[in-house]
């Protein structure tokens, strides 16, 4: 009555393929955040750790626009090291976004999250997720 081919769900392919993409894009996201976290003049593990909710804000949007840029990526890219190359370019226009930020306040917004200055925080994971937009869109 109720019959289905489980390979028409899942094939082994697909599932290699998937934890392929997982296990190099972790990678690649492990990178690029140890690589922001050079560019912070603060400790992100430690101000986590002491309970610091705007770098755990600003923290975030970094993750969260670094993800966007992975899943178009990954959509638009027909193998892993084509969407790895476009999660890098995208991870540079990233920084690029912070320094322009930076640069731009009338305040220095390092100092404020460190001090633990939420509103500057979501400005700032905004402005991260935003970039993780615009570059995920352009990317074709």
């Amino acid at each position: 009555m109720f019959e289905f081919d489980f390979s028409e769900i899942l094939d082994m392919y697909e599932l290699l393929m998937t934890l392929l993409y997982w296990i190099i894009m972790l990678v690649i996201a492990g990178v690029c955040m140890a690589i922001f976290e050079k560019f912070t003049p603060y400790n992100d593990k430690e101000e986590l750790l002491k309970g610091n909710t705007a770098v755990g804000v600003q923290f975030a949007g970094k993750l969260i626009g670094l993800g966007i840029i992975t899943e178009s990526s990954i959509a638009h890219n027909l193998s892993v090291w084509g969407a790895s190359i476009w999660i890098f370019i995208g991870f540079i226009l990233m920084v690029a976004g912070y320094f322009l930020f930076e640069w731009v306040t009338p305040f220095k917004a390092e100092d404020e999250i460190r001090k633990n200055n939420v509103a500057v925080a979501i400005v700032a994971a905004s402005v991260s997720i935003f970039i993780g937009f615009a570059v995920a869109g352009s990317i074709t």
